[in-house]
């Protein structure tokens, strides 16, 4: 069942994505961002790096995790193409990915993102199945 789809909003995009646990919510969600900011189709799997963030709950934590993710893409300019793994512990979660640096010929830019925001968010579990909603300021 893991996935996402994106949204429609009057003034922000955002996703609502999908997953069988929360730490894969996480790594659906972050697929998700990527796919908004940017083509990820021809991602090559190279360099590892590990993403950290913290938060009170899981909905301050993924909103993190995304703006970590977002970090990445532009501060450093470094593009995720593969989760091996995320964990939760606590207050933080923590993601190990593979991926490379982002090159706008390979990796097409399609929206500016500035920012996951807590507009609107939704986070849960429900039937065993793990929804996020999230939009995103662009």
């Amino acid at each position: 069942m893991p996935g996402y789809e994106i949204l429609a909003h009057t003034a922000d995009t955002g996703f609502r994505a999908y997953a069988d646990t929360l730490e894969q919510l996480f790594i659906q969600a972050a697929h998700a961002l990527v796919e908004v900011a940017l083509d990820p189709q021809d991602v090559v799997a190279f360099e590892p790096r590990e993403i950290t963030a913290i938060g009170a709950d899981d909905g301050e934590r993924l909103v993190n995790w995304l703006n970590e993710v977002l970090y990445l893409l532009d501060g450093d300019r470094w593009v995720p193409a593969r989760f091996e793994g995320v964990w939760i512990e606590g207050e933080t979660v923590v993601g190990r990915v593979l991926g490379e640096a982002r090159d706008d010929a390979r990796h097409p830019p399609r929206m500016v993102v500035k920012a996951a925001t807590y507009h609107q968010l939704r986070i849960g579990e429900q039937n065993g199945v793990w929804e996020a909603e999230v939009y995103l300021d662009i």
